[in-house]
């Protein structure tokens, strides 16, 4: 953990900033409901002062002067004011709890939303399990606090004014001496909530890379299996649940040290008061009344003054959370829609470079001067070794990332003007790593178009060779696939992504290596879907099979981000010592896969021909 995030702490000023933040963006919604909530703390106060106030009359009128016409009435009153109380506090209870549910609701719905608005730069930078811990751990902060400030402000405080008042008037003296336990509880919760804060949010990051690194296990399951990597994990995920334990601890005794030394106070005010009212009542005869009706105020006082000498305590936890959700909704997206951004309109979707230079946040270049034109309707094949900047063109036609010099056209529209959504919608997408999301198998599908009826789902599920297979499954097309489509073969899975490109029935297919991560047969169906989905569109192809590109009606050949070579297989393969040439030769028979990523091939081609 940083240095930096070690002493992160929350000003004053930046304290108060959250606060209003949070009060400005959640009360005027459920003003009305908080109203309600208000109004039954405010009565559950008045009850409780009433409560202790009643108790002299209980003891002077009923037990010391024997007053037998005041016993229903008082009793019946106590009853009136317990039976309000009661209420109260329900409302006041399931009020509060419909409020927050509701927040945090809204919250984790904008947090959705928000995260669904950043590009993938933010996503490169940030792990996926730390980052679900973290706003699962968080986004109660919200809630909490406005609990915090309402409860106070409407309950606590009421209820110890009121309480305070019927103690005066039972014994000014007395009150006095109550009094006192005020300044040393505040100096100890100042203490103990600077020592809170950092605490407190160095627990909540340890806590977001524990969980994160749990889920990033379990989903790699099959590959901690194949290579043992249990007892690796396990020390490494022990470390980490040590540490949170250790700083969970500390947070415990910290925070708990309120408990004792308010005890060690109260103790000292109650006892001085016996004392000062047990001479009283022995050497001056007074009676008992007040006494008993103070004491009881003095104990129905205790836990406002607890729960309030604790508010800062909990204030300063709650703001940690808050202000940590607040660094994420306001991470503003790097990559916005330029200001006019209009629709694209497709007709034909020829898709054009135009000397487009890319680097990623490092500054080193990606691409230099790429210009090449996938024509309208025609496949083109990208080919070249890795780290040659193949799948970052297809991040680039789908707008992932914005280019740093060039133009990218599509149909002569330059795509930094258009909005990235209706580009994007005029796109199928279909990677190397198939990604299905929890549901059904139509749902995994229908997400190329929500739209599309389940004919339009099944035929395109015949298209992309997926038909068979699906309604072997128990449930057919309502099959749960698992996360990512677990009970499913990686050809399986492919074929449902394609079936949801097809499904989406764009003008432009990009296919990032669709079908290097299979076996022969899977490759062989996934290839025969494949031809189905590409007749008619323009297609940017990164190649895998000699089969797809000898068939491309463009070939385009890069070597370190910069196209050596372009045109049509024969042409290509007439140039003896050019890229296109070794990389054909390296396969040794036509069908044989170009294998592209490896170190071999790389070296082989940044050298020239013997």
């Amino acid at each position: 953990m940083s240095e930096q995030t070690r002493k992160k702490k929350i000003d004053p000023s930046e304290a108060k900033r959250v606060i209003g933040r949070v009060l400005g963006e959640n009360v005027r919604d459920h003003r009305s409901s908080y109203a309600i909530a208000i109004v039954a703390m405010l009565a559950v106060a008045c009850t409780t002062a009433f409560v202790a106030y009643i108790f002299k009359d209980v003891i002077n009128k009923i037990y010391y002067e024997r007053r037998e016409d005041l016993i229903l009435p008082i009793s019946l009153g106590i009853l009136g004011a317990f039976v309000i109380r009661g209420i109260a506090t329900y409302v006041q209870s399931v009020t509060m709890a419909r409020i927050g549910n509701n927040i945090v609701a809204r919250y984790q719905a904008r947090v959705f939303d928000h995260l669904m608005k950043l590009g993938l730069d933010f996503y490169h930078d940030t792990r996926s399990g730390q980052l679900a811990a973290r706003i699962n751990q968080n986004v109660g902060g919200v809630r909490e606090l406005l609990d915090i400030v309402v409860t106070t402000i409407a309950k606590d405080v009421p209820t110890l004014i009121a309480l305070i008042v019927s103690m005066v008037l039972l014994d000014p003296f007395l009150s006095l001496i109550a009094l006192l336990v005020g300044p040393p509880l505040i100096l100890v919760v100042r203490y103990l909530a600077r020592r809170l804060r950092s605490i407190h949010r160095e627990s909540v990051t340890l806590n977001s890379h524990l969980l994160g690194a749990m889920q990033e296990a379990t989903q790699g399951i099959a590959i901690v299996k194949a290579f043992t990597m249990e007892d690796q994990l396990r020390i490494k995920i022990s470390a980490l649940i040590k540490r949170a334990e250790e700083r969970a601890n500390k947070i415990a005794r910290v925070s708990e040290r309120m408990t004792p030394i308010t005890e060690l106070i109260a103790g000292i005010a109650i006892a001085s008061m016996i004392i000062y009212t047990g001479y009283r009542a022995v050497y001056n005869a007074e009676p008992p009344g007040a006494m008993f009706g103070f004491m009881t105020a003095v104990l129905l006082a205790y836990d406002p003054v607890r729960r309030l000498a604790r508010v800062q305590v909990g204030l300063e936890r709650s703001l940690v959370n808050a202000r940590m959700i607040y660094e994420i909704l306001d991470i503003e997206p790097r990559q916005a829609d330029s200001i006019g951004a209009v629709p694209i309109t497709v007709q034909s979707g020829e898709v054009q470079f135009d000397n487009v230079t890319f680097s990623y946040g490092n500054g080193v270049p990606v691409l230099h001067g790429i210009s090449f034109t996938a024509e309208a309707g025609k496949t083109t094949a990208i080919i070249g070794a890795s780290g040659a900047g193949k799948s970052t063109l297809i991040g680039l036609v789908q707008r992932f990332y914005d280019i740093n010099g060039g133009r990218i056209l599509v149909d002569g529209q330059d795509i930094a003007y258009v909005s990235k959504r209706s580009l994007r919608q005029q796109i199928a997408y279909v990677s190397q790593q198939p990604y299905l999301f929890e549901g059904t198998i139509a749902d995994n599908i229908r997400y190329g178009r929500p739209d599309a009826t389940d004919e339009d789902i099944i035929e395109a599920a015949k298209l992309a060779n997926a038909d068979e297979f699906i309604r072997q499954q128990p449930q057919s097309y309502g099959t749960e696939v698992g996360e990512n489509g677990v009970t499913l073969s990686g050809g399986q899975r492919q074929r449902l992504s394609i079936a949801r490109a097809i499904v989406r029935n764009a003008s432009i297919l990009l296919l990032d290596e669709a079908t290097s991560a299979l076996d022969n047969e899977s490759e062989k169906r996934v290839q025969q879907a494949l031809e189905h989905v590409m007749q008619g569109r323009t297609t940017i192809v990164i190649a895998h099979r000699l089969s797809t590109i000898v068939n491309a009606d463009h070939i385009v050949v890069m070597e370190a981000g910069r196209v050596v070579e372009e045109g049509v297989h024969e042409t290509l393969l007439a140039r003896p010592n050019g890229v296109y040439a070794r990389f054909y030769q390296l396969q040794g028979k036509e069908e044989s896969p170009i294998i592209d990523d490896s170190e071999e091939v790389s070296h082989r081609i940044a050298r020239p021909a013997e």
